[in-house]
C-alpha cells in the first residue's frame, strides 16, 4: 500500500469571462513509505493545487487521491499527516512555543509530550531563544521553520511540504534538507514540491516533473543523473612528465585509457561529467 496514491487527478476552475482554467490533468502518482519525493515544476505548474486537493483544501473535479490507504475525503486520513503549506500564516500575536502547545492540542497530544516535542524541535530548527516573541516580529525565514516544526510535531508517518525551503538562507536551507533525510531514515515518507532543481538532487529518491497542469515525467534521480551523462574529464601526466587534462565521451574512455597507459601516461583523475537536473528539468518542461 502506498502512502500517498494519486490515480487521474483533475481539478478544472472557470476563470474571468467563463474561461476553462484546467489546473491538473490526469495526474496519476504513487510516493512509498521510507521515500523522499520532489514534485518540481515552475510556478503555476499544478505543484500546490495537487498538494491542496490532497489536504482536503479544495475538492479535485475528476479522479482520486488516497493517503494510507485512506480516501483523502476521509478526515482521519490527514490526521496521518504533517503539512506545510505554501504560504504559511499563523496567530501571529503567540510565540512559537505557544502556538506548537495549541498544534499538539489539536492532534490529542498528552501536554507533556507536546512540551518535549516542541522543546527538540525549536532547539533543531533553531527557534528556541525567541520561542517566546510574538510570530509577527519573526522574519520570513523564521516563520518558515516555525511551519516545518508544526508540521512534525505530532511525529507524521507522511509529510507533505510545499515550497518547504522558501525564504530560507543558505544555513537555513541545510538545516531543511538534513531534517529531510533524517526523516527519510526513520522511514517516513516525504513529499515536498519546489522549483529548486538543486534541492532535488541532494535529498530525494525520485522526482516527478509537472507542467501546465500534465505530468510529464517521474523517475528516479540516480536514473536522471546517470542518463544524463555526457563523457569523462580526464587529468593525466605524459611521459616527459607533461600534465594535461581531456574530454573524453562516455563511449570512448576505456580505450582512451588503453592507449593513454600504453604510451607511458599516469591517470591522476577521472570525473564524470554530466547534465545536472537543472537541464533535465529545462528540457522536460521544454519538451
Amino acid at each position: 500500500m502506498a502512502a500517498i496514491d494519486i490515480r487521474e487527478l483533475g481539478k478544472r476552475y472557470t476563470g474571468k469571462k467563463g474561461a476553462v482554467v484546467e489546473a491538473l490533468q490526469g495526474v496519476s502518482l504513487a510516493v512509498e513509505q521510507g521515500e523522499v519525493f520532489g514534485f518540481l515544476g515552475p510556478n503555476g505548474a499544478g505543484k500546490s493545487t495537487t498538494i491542496k486537493c490532497l489536504m482536503g483544501l479544495i475538492r479535485p473535479t475528476s479522479g482520486s487521491a488516497a493517503i494510507n490507504g485512506m480516501a483523502i475525503t476521509d478526515a482521519a486520513a490527514r490526521r496521518q499527516v504533517g503539512y506545510l503549506p505554501e504560504n504559511p500564516a499563523f496567530y501571529d500575536y503567540l510565540g512559537a512555543e505557544e502556538y506548537l502547545q495549541f498544534v499538539g492540542g489539536i492532534f490529542g497530544m498528552a501536554e507533556e509530550l507536546v512540551a518535549r516535542r516542541s522543546e527538540e524541535l525549536l532547539k533543531l530548527l533553531e527557534l528556541w531563544e525567541a520561542r517566546r516573541r510574538p510570530i509577527r516580529s519573526y522574519s520570513k525565514g523564521m516563520v518558515q521553520r516555525v511551519g516545518l516544526a508544526q508540521a512534525l510535531i505530532h511525529d507524521p508517518g507522511i509529510c507533505i511540504l510545499d515550497e518547504p525551503m522558501s525564504g530560507l538562507d543558505p544555513i537555513g536551507r541545510a538545516l531543511v534538507k538534513e531534517i529531510i533525510l533524517d526523516l527519510k531514515k526513520r522511514g517516513k515518507c516525504v513529499f515536498f514540491s519546489t522549483h529548486i532543481t538543486d534541492d532535488v538532487e541532494k535529498v530525494c529518491d525520485r522526482v516527478g516533473v509537472i507542467s501546465k497542469g500534465r505530468l510529464r515525467v517521474v523517475d528516479s534521480v540516480e536514473n536522471i543523473l546517470q542518463q544524463g551523462l555526457e563523457g569523462y574529464q580526464v587529468r593525466l601526466q605524459r611521459a616527459d612528465g607533461a600534465h594535461e587534462e581531456l574530454f573524453v565521451g562516455k563511449e570512448g574512455l576505456q580505450p582512451f585509457i588503453q592507449q593513454a597507459l600504453a604510451e607511458g601516461c599516469a591517470i591522476e583523475r577521472i570525473e564524470p561529467r554530466r547534465k545536472d537536473m537543472e537541464a533535465f528539468f529545462l528540457e522536460t518542461v521544454a519538451g
